[in-house]
């Protein structure tokens, strides 16, 4: 739990040092981007839900857990002009304790997925992303998701659903 005066924490994050190797993906097609480092929803003209994969590690030292990783980390790209764009990336608290946590993100899946959204925005024709293999220790736990609480992921026939809003008053 969080500590007695300190104040409540973000549901979310952003990553802007991770946006040199987005660039280096983005430099194969000639394209500039810039990390927009206001955490603001004025100005987007696009936003796109999807997920990464990370760790997460519970920072109550009253916890016993020692952390868990997920295949299901929410994130939300969004796009602004001019050429400018950046993520949320959202936590997930604890399943023992309720303690939120700031994810350790897959560094890969993050630029990845990123970099995907960018060129497709862009124009820029390519295959769709392969999601991630495997299976997880244990079910996605909408409750301690951030992002599942803002409504960003949802789950239908067994496949995520990713929701696309279009920012129509551009």
């Amino acid at each position: 739990m969080a500590a007695k005066g300190s104040r409540p924490q973000k549901p979310w994050s952003m990553y802007p040092a991770l946006h040199e190797q987005v660039q280096a993906l983005l430099d194969d097609e000639g394209l500039q981007f810039i990390f927009h480092t206001n955490d603001e929803d004025v100005g987007v003209v696009r936003h796109y839900d999807t997920r990464v994969m990370g760790r997460f590690v519970c920072r109550n030292a009253f916890c016993k857990t020692g952390g868990w990783s997920s295949k299901i980390i929410a994130i939300t790209v969004r796009l602004y002009s001019p050429r400018e764009y950046n993520a949320r990336v959202y936590h997930q608290r604890c399943r023992d304790c309720g303690s939120i946590s700031r994810p350790v993100l897959d560094e890969s899946s993050y630029t990845e997925r990123i970099t995907y959204r960018l060129k497709k925005w862009s124009g820029i024709r390519q295959s769709e992303p392969e999601y991630f293999q495997g299976h997880s220790r244990r079910p996605h736990s909408r409750g301690l998701c951030e992002g599942c609480k803002a409504g960003l992921l949802h789950r239908k026939n067994y496949k995520w659903i990713y929701t696309v809003v279009w920012n129509l008053s551009q």
